[in-house]
């Protein structure tokens, strides 16, 4: 049980935390939401530490391997259904952008293993990367939308505004980048969908 384990293992525990706060609506002026997104800030930092740490110190374990992918899933999944569930991303969209994100990863995870089981690794290219960072950057604004909607202090409406037209703007593009990079894991790793003959 190494440090970039220890953190990984942190994040998992992080969630169900962060997803208290969010839905804590008796604290007042939707304070609830700001600590949440803090929880989500620093969970999604120790997921850019233990990456790091494990290949500066070289400490990549086998179940650093298969958490790590797992707890980014769980961090992210989590605070987009309540965004949806909350309306901050509203219907029908909400839970067509959450459908198509979710079904990414399983499929991406699907083919992993497949590709696995044939002996090579399935790393991550630049799509999935970027795909990442406008995911990790989409969700904090939206949660700060989800903020304004529920402090009840007097925001202005050109603040709202502002950041509705930015979550709406950076979801819809983490979207896209979804797809793009789903389909470019798929096209560039086909050849592990071709069945293995064996020779007499």
């Amino acid at each position: 049980m190494n440090l970039p384990n220890k953190l990984t293992i942190l994040r998992v525990v992080l969630i169900p935390f962060m997803m208290f706060f969010y839905l804590a609506d008796f604290i007042p002026y939707g304070i609830g939401k700001l600590i949440a997104l803090a929880i989500f800030i620093i969970a999604s930092l120790t997921d850019m530490l233990d990456g790091q740490i494990a290949r500066k110190r070289n400490l990549v374990t086998n179940f650093g391997k298969f958490l790590d992918p797992i707890a980014d899933k769980m961090l992210t999944s989590a605070m987009l259904f309540m965004l949806v569930a909350d309306q901050t991303i509203p219907s029908p969209w909400g839970a067509i952008i959450i459908t198509i994100i979710i079904s990414r990863e399983f499929m991406v995870s699907a083919l992993r293993l497949l590709v696995a089981s044939k002996g090579t690794v399935l790393a991550a290219d630049w799509w999935g990367k970027i795909k990442t960072i406008v995911q990790m950057i989409a969700i904090p604004v939206c949660v700060v939308l989800s903020y304004l909607y529920t402090c009840g202090l007097n925001v202005p409406n050109a603040l709202t505004l502002t950041f509705e037209i930015l979550s709406y703007v950076l979801i819809g593009l983490a979207t896209v980048l979804t797809v793009i990079s789903g389909v470019n894991y798929i096209v560039k790793n086909r050849h592990a969908f071709k069945e293995d003959t064996k020779q007499d």
